[in-house]
């Protein structure tokens, strides 16, 4: 018998010989000693009940612990109470603790996952059937432009048409959304069900980047094949020329009767020749688009690569009469790049604006050069030109396209290539008539 049981014996033993013991009194001694033995008896009683309550009150809070999830109880041995009870509450406390370690991997898991989501480059929203967000991190605050979101449709004053579109894609679609920064977002949705509600998961990637590389590749390749089979067709005819010159002035001229005809000839072989190299020359200037060699990365002050750039230029500039003028945000600003690289580069564009001023009364240029984010630097080049025609201004990043008379179609897209090795972008705002200005965004050290 366990020690619950012998108690409970004992106590109902004690309340028999109390009530017998009652009865005697009143008959023998009166009511108010029996009054006495009567209040004992109800002591004994209550004293009884909530002994064998205490079972029912453990079992209510434990209940309500788990109900409140207030996993801070601990529930005593009670070895007053025998084994049987020590066991209980041991099982009680295992019980919490139980549900104590799964909540807390519950939280940690939570806190993982809202950290990845807060850190990860690609954006993450998700947004309940009336439009209400629920969930936005930094990255889609960054890729959307905006600062603050709290419905979807809120979304139409930076971007019109993205509200509809992100209400309208179905679950696992994807599509492609031009941001008016010209940003390629490759966005993907998934619906999930969360206690009974719909709720729109979307995710935001810039592919700009990756689209220019695979426009790049492209290109490269292209100019390859181009470049081989033209030398391959055109080295021989020059070869062949310089021959037939040879037997003309040699075999041939010296017993002519025809001497201006001789003439004729040798000046047509001399401009097929000419015409030829110059064909081989122009294809071979294309060999540094194909074969750039890949930057040598050190620190690089800001100002100073622009007050070298500025140096080199001055005398075109002043002699082409042309106000020029630099500013630096940050003098001690850096960046990690190929110095010469970006010397081509900023000096390139300088001399695109200087052609497109060639026209222009009172022609400017300026270079600047902004700290935009804690970690990112825009060098821009802005003229007071005619500008770029709105179809011109898509092309000019393409390799051999040139709007001027004697361009090769090269330094915009090398300049490009270039930017991109350097893990930036190479961006252009023109309209007609209201000038250029080329934008090179960098990261900073």
């Amino acid at each position: 018998m366990n020690r619950f049981s012998v108690n409970i014996f004992l106590r109902i033993l004690l309340l028999t010989a109390s009530t017998i013991a009652g009865v005697e009194v009143w008959r023998i001694l009166g009511p108010i000693p029996g009054l006495a033995i009567a209040a004992l008896i109800c002591l004994q009683i209550y004293g009884m009940y909530y002994y064998m309550n205490r079972i029912n009150r453990k079992l209510t809070l434990f209940l309500e612990s788990i109900r409140y999830e207030d996993f801070s109880i601990r529930f005593s041995a009670d070895n007053k109470m025998g084994k049987s009870f020590q066991a209980l509450n041991y099982q009680f406390n295992e019980v919490l603790e139980a549900f104590r370690q799964t909540r807390a991997e519950k939280e940690a898991n939570l806190k993982y996952i809202d950290t990845i989501v807060q850190h990860i480059s690609i954006g993450v929203l998700s947004f309940d059937a009336e439009g209400r967000i629920e969930l936005i991190n930094p990255a889609a605050f960054k890729l959307l432009g905006i600062y603050r979101l709290r419905n979807i449709a809120e979304l139409k004053s930076a971007h019109p048409d993205l509200p509809e579109l992100l209400l309208q894609v179905h679950s696992g679609n994807k599509i492609l959304y031009r941001t008016r920064t010209e940003q390629q977002l490759s966005i993907q949705a998934a619906t999930v069900r969360l206690q009974g509600r719909l709720v729109k998961l979307i995710s935001l990637q810039n592919i700009h980047a990756e689209l220019q590389q695979k426009e790049l590749e492209a290109w490269q390749n292209l100019t390859k094949i181009l470049r081989h089979e033209i030398m391959n067709s055109v080295t021989p005819i020059v070869s062949l020329i310089s021959t037939m010159q040879d037997i003309i002035e040699q075999d041939i001229a010296p017993d002519s009767h025809q001497p201006e005809a001789i003439t004729d000839l040798i000046e047509a072989l001399e401009t097929i020749k000419s015409r030829s190299k110059g064909i081989m020359n122009f294809v071979n200037a294309y060999r540094d688009y194909t074969a750039l060699p890949k930057p040598q990365f050190t620190d690089v002050n800001i100002k100073e690569l622009i007050t070298v750039v500025s140096n080199l230029l001055q005398s075109d500039l002043k002699q082409a009469g042309i106000y020029y003028q630099f500013e630096v945000d940050s003098a001690g600003a850096e960046i990690h790049a190929d110095s010469a690289q970006l010397q081509m580069v900023l000096i390139n564009l300088v001399k695109n604006a200087m052609d497109a001023l060639e026209h222009t009364a009172h022609p400017e240029i300026k270079l600047t050069a902004t700290i935009t984010t804690p970690n990112q630097v825009c060098i821009s080049i802005a003229d007071n030109g005619p500008g770029i025609d709105a179809d011109a201004i898509n092309k000019i990043f393409i390799p051999f396209y040139t709007t001027k008379r004697k361009g090769s179609g090269i330094g915009l897209s090398l300049s490009q290539q270039i930017i991109q090795l350097h893990g930036g972008q190479l961006k252009v705002d023109s309209t007609s008539s209201n000038g250029t200005t080329f934008k090179v965004i960098l990261a900073t050290v």
